[in-house]
C-alpha cells in the first residue's frame, strides 16, 4: 500500500513535469520535485516497516531491492533539482521520474513476489547490506549519467552540451566509487563469509565487474585519453544497459549463487 501511494506521487509529478516541458514560455516548476521527496520517504518507510517485520533490513529480494532502488533514484533526482539551476535539469529530471515509475511497476509485478518473509541464511549477513546499498546508491547516480547521455546525443545545442557532459561526468564520479566499493569490495568480502570464496565468476558477479570495466573505461577515456562528448555519452548508455542487465537479465536468464536475489 506504502509503495503504491509513493507510486501514484511519482506519476502526478511526471506529469506536472510534462505539463511545465511543454509550455512555450519556460515557467519554473516548485512542486513536482517535493513530490520526488515524498514519494522517496514512502518507500523508505516501506522498507523499514518490512525490515522491523523480518528483523533484518528489507532489502534480500527482488520486491525490496527495486523499493530501495526507486527510493533511492528518486532521493538523487530530488537532490540534482535542488542543487543544479541551468535549464537542462528538468529533463533529467524527468527521465529519472519515468525510471523509477517503471521499476515500481515491475516491482508490482509478478516477477516480484512481495511477501514478508526472513531472508535465507546466506543472506543475513551486514556485508550483504553493505554490498546491496552501495551498490544500489552508485547506481542511482548511473541513471542520472544515462538520462544525461540520451539528452546529449538529441540536443544540438552547444552550449547545452557542455553542461549535460558536465553532468554526465560529475554523476559517474560520484556513483563509481560507491559502486565499486558495495558490487566489489563489499560483495567479494560477502560472498567469502556465505560461500567460502571472495570470487567465484557466478553470473551476477561477472555482469558487475563488466559493469564496472565500462564506467572504468569512461573514466579512463576522460582522464587518460582526454576524450569526451559523443564517446563518454555513448560509454555512459553501454554502462547502464550492463548495470540492467546484471539486475534483471542475470536474475531470470543466467541463474547462478544470486538467483535467491
Amino acid at each position: 500500500m506504502i509503495s503504491t501511494i509513493a507510486f501514484v506521487l511519482l506519476c502526478i509529478s511526471c506529469i506536472i513535469q510534462i505539463v511545465f516541458l511543454l509550455r512555450e514560455r519556460k515557467v519554473k516548476d516548485f512542486f513536482s520535485h517535493y513530490l520526488l521527496l515524498a514519494a522517496a520517504i514512502l518507500l523508505f518507510i516501506n522498507i523499514i516497516d518490512r525490515s522491523i517485520r523480518i528483523k533484518f533490513l528489507a532489502i534480500t529480494n527482488t520486491f525490496e531491492s527495486l523499493i530501495f532502488f526507486s527510493a533511492v533514484i528518486t532521493l538523487v533526482l530530488f537532490i540534482y533539482r535542488l542543487k543544479i539551476r541551468k535549464n537542462i535539469i528538468p529533463f533529467i529530471i524527468f527521465g529519472g521520474t519515468i525510471i523509477a515509475i517503471i521499476l515500481l511497476a515491475i516491482a508490482s509485478s509478478p516477477i516480484a513476489p512481495k511477501e514478508v518473509l526472513p531472508p535465507v541464511p546466506a543472506l543475513q549477513s551486514y556485508w550483504l547490506i553493505l554490498h546491496v546499498t552501495f551498490s544500489f546508491i552508485g547506481e542511482a547516480f548511473f541513471v542520472v549519467s544515462f538520462i544525461a547521455a540520451i539528452y546529449y546525443l538529441a540536443t544540438k545545442d552547444g552550449e547545452k552540451k557542455k553542461n549535460i557532459d558536465r553532468i554526465i561526468y560529475t554523476s559517474i564520479v560520484i556513483g563509481y566509487p560507491i559502486f565499486t566499493a558495495g558490487a566489489l569490495i563489499f560483495g567479494a568480502i560477502w560472498a567469502e563469509a556465505a560461500w567460502g570464496n571472495y570470487w567465484s565468476w557466478d553470473p551476477k558477479e561477472t555482469w558487475a565487474f563488466i559493469t564496472w570495466l565500462i564506467y572504468t573505461a569512461y573514466l579512463h577515456t576522460r582522464f587518460v585519453r582526454k576524450l569526451r562528448g559523443k564517446i563518454s555519452a555513448i560509454l555512459a548508455i553501454i554502462g547502464f544497459a550492463a548495470m540492467i542487465f546484471t539486475f534483471f537479465g542475470v536474475n531470470y536468464l543466467l541463474p547462478g549463487l544470486h538467483s535467491y536475489l
